[in-house]
C-alpha cells in the first residue's frame, strides 16, 4: 500500500466527454473527475489520494455526504463517473482558505494531519492475526507508491522487470543466520516490528512451513555471506480475499509467491533479484516483461487476465515496475520501484481489502 499524503498539484484540466457539468482534473496521470468550471489549468488544487479517510466536516463540506465508500462512508475509492475513471479528489478545502498552493505544492507540504484526513488501515481476517512478539531484527519492507501518481520515477530505457500484481497478503519473513531463527510478520505488523508467534492454523506460518522458506532464506544466508535475509512473497487463494487464482487457501498449503528478496551485507540492507536467486526453490510472481522502461507498455500490462492459475480466471490487479540493478530514485528519495492498478481492479464489485 503506498504513503497517503494529501498535497497542491498543478491541474491540467479536459472536458468530460460524457457530461456537459463536469471536467477532468489531472495529476501525474491521476484524473478526478470535477466540477465545470471549478478549475483552470494551470491552477492549483488540493489532492486527496484513493484510500484516504474524510473527517465528517470536510465531508459535508465538499458535498460528499454517503457518496463515499466504506461502511461509515467516508474512505475515497476509485469510482466510474459517466463512464470516466476517477482516482482521488480535488478540491479547495475552506480549512486552507489563504494558503499559497503553488508554494505548497514546490515545497511538497502535506495538508494530511492539518485536515483530519489518515489512511484507512485494512481489517485483519483471524486467519491473518495471532499472537505477536517484539522483533527489532526483522528487515524492512517498502511501501510502493503509485506510477500515476509519480510518473516520473522511471527514465525512458531504464533497465525494469514488470512482475504481476498479486491480491493477496503480503507476508515477511526474516532469517538471522546468527541465531538460525526465523520470524514471519504481514505487512502491517512489520511495520510495527512485531513479528507472528508461531501457531498451527496462522495463514503466514501456514504457507512459510509449506513451502520450507526457512531452509531457503538460510541457504541464501550462506551463499552470499548475509547476517540476514528477507524474502517477501504474496499469500494467496479462496478464503484470503476476493481473487482467490484458482487455489484454496483453507486446503493444504496456501498458495504463495515471493517478490523480492532483500540481504544485509555487513550491516547495509540491499534489494535483490527475486528471480536469480529462487527460481526452481520458491514459486514467484510472473514475470511479464523485462527491458528498457516504456511507460505505455507497463501502463497496458496492467491490465487483462490474472497469468498466476495459466487458465485466466479472473482480472488482474496490476503490476510492480523495478529496476533491474536496484536503482536509487530521486523522486521518492529510495528505491525505485512502483505499482500501476487496472481500471477493472479498482472499480470491481465486492472486492475485499485486507492486509
Amino acid at each position: 500500500m503506498s504513503t497517503l499524503r494529501v498535497t497542491a498539484e498543478r491541474l491540467t484540466i479536459a472536458e468530460h466527454p460524457n457530461a456537459d457539468a463536469l471536467d477532468l482534473a489531472q495529476v501525474g496521470l491521476y484524473r478526478a473527475v470535477v466540477a465545470k468550471g471549478a478549475f483552470r489549468t494551470g491552477e492549483f488544487g488540493v489532492y486527496i489520494p484513493e484510500q484516504a479517510v474524510l473527517p465528517e466536516e470536510l465531508i459535508a463540506e465538499l458535498g460528499l455526504t454517503g457518496r463515499l465508500a466504506g461502511s461509515a462512508a467516508n474512505r475515497v475509492r476509485a469510482v466510474r463517473l459517466r463512464g470516466e475513471l476517477s482516482q482521488g479528489i480535488v478540491c479547495r478545502p475552506g480549512a486552507l482558505a489563504g494558503v499559497d498552493l503553488a508554494r505548497a505544492a514546490a515545497d511538497g507540504e502535506d495538508f494530511a494531519e492539518r485536515l483530519g484526513i489518515v489512511k484507512w488501515v485494512p481489517p485483519v481476517p483471524v486467519s491473518m492475526s495471532g499472537d505477536v512478539e517484539a522483533a527489532p531484527e526483522l528487515l524492512p519492507w517498502t511501501d510502493i507508491e503509485n506510477l500515476k501518481r509519480y510518473p516520473d520515477i522511471f527514465a525512458p530505457g531504464d533497465l525494469v522487470a514488470v512482475s504481476e500484481k498479486l491480491h493477496g497478503t503480503a507476508c515477511c519473513l526474516t532469517y538471522c543466520a546468527d541465531s538460525g531463527a526465523t520470524q514471519v510478520t504481514s505487512k502491517g505488523l512489520g511495520g510495527q516490528q512485531l513479528a507472528l508467534q508461531q501457531a498451527p492454523g496462522n495463514l503466514y506460518w501456514r504457507a512459510v512451513r509449506g513451502h520450507d522458506l526457512p531452509a531457503v532464506a538460510a541457504e541464501l544466508a550462506r551463499r552470499l555471506g548475509a547476517r540476514r535475509i528477507g524474502i517477501y512473497g504474496e499469500v494467496y487463494g479462496r478464503g484470503v480475499q476476493d481473487l482467490g487464482y484458482g487455489t484454496d487457501a483453507g486446503l493444504g498449503t496456501p498458495g504463495y509467491a515471493a517478490f523480492d528478496v532483500c540481504a544485509d551485507l555487513g550491516g547495509q540492507p540491499g534489494w535483490l533479484d527475486p528471480a536469480a536467486l529462487l527460481a526452481g526453490r520458491v514459486p514467484l510472481v510472473p514475470r511479464l516483461f523485462e527491458g528498457p522502461f516504456d511507460l505505455p507498455t507497463v501502463l497496458d500490462l496492467a491490465h487483462g487476465k490474472e497469468t498466476v492459475s495459466g487458465r485466466g480466471l479472473h482480472l488482474r490487479e496490476g503490476v510492480v515496475v523495478r529496476t533491474i540493478e536496484d536503482k536509487y530514485s530521486p523522486v521518492l528519495g529510495g528505491r525505485a520501484i512502483a505499482k500501476v492498478v487496472s481500471d477493472d481492479y479498482l472499480t470491481r464489485k465486492g472486492g475485499t481489502e485486507y492486509e
